[in-house]
């Protein structure tokens, strides 16, 4: 019987953290340890960094997710494992994993099989604290605001212009939509808002791309949390809150390290969703990584049309970071889906719905390759794949300029991925990227916009009402035109569509909201039917987690 995610987990033989700091140079003095198995890198000696000259910046993407699985974060973890292997100094830099997929739809977040971060279980739950942080910040700024009306109102905050929702890290669809303050005159004044995610909190988007305390605390200052009777902005400063929330978000600002299965150093840090946030790990990390390691692998949340988009024209923009290869993973089961097989129907040999399924595949591969950087295709490989399945990608590939490399992680670690590392190395020590940004920081926020839905989604057109499009030229004229967008759109599909898979063209991108998050530095555009707080499905992954009779944790995955 094959052994699951969570019993390789436990099973691993883990090493003490200062043996995982010294592979990158950590001093055991740096690290703070939070258990045997997982410690921050201190702030100050981070600090000390500065001036190094940074390895080389490798992105895991992937096709759009289907519920046959693609591999994202295996694939990046196997990566590293894999580049460890051959002999080069690597690092892994991922996303901590939200309670609410854990316990909704996913189970789990920390990689697969015998590619994976540990302790799994540590990270899929509390971890070391930092998504508790970053909600007690955000809700401290929510706090602040109902008492400030409370106690007189000095801003002359307007209630129904209050834009600062509250969050928490689950999935409640009975939250989207709240009233509070009810109860009488002791309680406040009453006022209809809601609850987002803490994936999709601002607080969340900030930490990730504070370079710093300094930094963390005036992108803090800047959040706009409501509008007064004519039309001004109030701020987090405005209400003094930024400091405080500074001082709940310390720890949590420190990265985490932790190690792979096979003892790669894996920093583990921020986690905003890629289909309603921007979907990268913290700056943080990520910089003190490639300032400590030759190779760093890093992953942008589901397909590339929205993770890798976003990491390139919101983190690397705005971090001045520049990848040298994107690994775009792939596994024929989810072509498969892709090219209109149904579910229940992959177990059997379907070259002609992989082919058909690849048109997804080679879209992906044409988006990545217009930011100016090279792609190689991870095959992720399932052992019901047929060789002629197989075959069929790599002929496909090789059409779109490309490379399809088999491996196979998942069963058998960095061992099935050294081709692909000695293939990545390769690419990236040859300097062959030339890094660029989909759109200038001078564009119009509308037609940075169009340029997304078009360029990347290949969208006819851009659907959005007067409201939206005044919004847009308000914030525009005052001072925020040079920002981002940050989309918030399914992950299923290129299109607004869950539904429409593969490759589909001659659709239509319709505009619900607009949200200006002033502190990260980004404009979110809320497409379709997406929400800021998900629901649980019909059987969620929480029926099948609790505790076995030698107290261990069951049901993650």
């Amino acid at each position: 019987m094959t052994a699951t995610d969570i019993e390789i987990a436990r099973a691993a033989s883990k090493l003490p953290m200062a043996e995982i700091g010294a592979k990158l140079d950590i001093p055991a003095e740096a690290l703070l340890p939070y258990g045997h198995d997982k410690a921050k890198i201190s702030a100050d000696f981070i600090a000390g960094l500065n001036g190094r000259k940074p390895g080389k910046l490798i992105l895991v993407t992937a096709v759009n997710p289907t519920p046959a699985g693609e591999g994202k974060t295996t694939t990046t973890v196997g990566l590293g494992d894999g580049l460890t292997r051959i002999g080069k100094k690597a690092a892994v830099c991922i996303r901590e994993a939200s309670l609410g997929p854990c316990f909704g739809m996913k189970g789990g977040a920390a990689g697969g099989g015998y590619a994976q971060v540990v302790p799994m279980e540590d990270m899929n739950l509390h971890f070391t604290g930092d998504f508790h942080a970053i909600t007690s910040a955000h809700n401290l700024l929510s706090a602040m605001i109902d008492n400030h009306i409370y106690w007189g109102n000095a801003l002359g905050i307007d209630e129904r212009r209050v834009t600062w929702r509250r969050v928490m890290d689950m999935n409640d669809r009975a939250l989207r939509d709240i009233v509070t303050s009810l109860g009488g005159v002791a309680n406040g004044f009453p006022r209809q808002t809601g609850f987002d995610i803490t994936v999709a909190s601002e607080v969340m988007a900030i930490l990730c791309l504070a370079r710093d305390l300094d930094d963390l605390e005036h992108r803090l200052g800047n959040i706009i949390v409501a509008y007064t009777r004519d039309r001004e902005p109030i701020t987090c400063r405005d209400l003094k809150a930024d400091g405080a929330m500074t001082v709940l978000l310390r720890d949590a600002m420190q990265p985490n390290l932790v190690q792979t299965l096979e003892h790669t150093p894996a920093f583990v840090h921020g986690g905003p969703f890629a289909n309603i946030a921007h979907g990268c790990n913290s700056v943080i990390a990520t910089t003190t990584a490639l300032k400590l390691a030759d190779y760093v692998v890093t992953e942008a949340g589901f397909g590339a049309d929205l993770g890798a988009e976003k990491f390139m024209d919101i983190k690397c923009r705005k971090a001045g970071l520049a990848p040298s290869v994107a690994v775009l993973v792939a596994t024929v089961r989810a072509l498969k889906m892709n090219g209109g097989v149904a579910r229940a129907d992959l177990g059997a040999e379907n070259v002609a719905a992989v082919q058909k399924g690849c048109a997804n595949l080679g879209r992906h591969i044409e988006n990545l390759k217009s930011f100016g950087v090279p792609v190689v295709v991870a095959i992720n490989h399932f052992t019901g794949d047929s060789e002629a399945e197989l075959a069929a990608v790599q002929a496909y590939a090789t059409t779109k300029g490309s490379e399809a490399i088999l491996c196979t992680h998942w069963a058998d670690g960095g061992a099935g991925t050294e081709a692909l590392a000695r293939r990545v190395a390769q690419i990236a020590d040859a300097d062959l990227a030339s890094f660029a940004p989909l759109y200038a920081d001078d564009m119009p926020l509308f037609e940075k916009i169009e340029t997304i839905a078009k360029r990347i989604y290949r969208a006819d057109e851009v659907l959005a009402d007067m409201k939206v499009r005044k919004q847009l030229r308000e914030w525009e004229a005052a001072g925020y035109g040079n920002l981002p967008i940050c989309m918030a759109k399914t992950q299923y599909s290129f299109s607004t569509d869950p539904n429409l898979r593969g490759a589909p063209t001659g659709h239509s991108v319709p505009i619900r909201e607009v949200r200006l998050s002033a502190g990260a530095g980004f404009v979110v555009v809320i497409c379709g039917e997406i929400m800021t707080m998900p629901g649980l499905p019909r059987v969620p992954s929480a029926e099948a987690i609790g505790l076995n009779d030698a107290g261990l944790v069951e049901g993650l995955f």
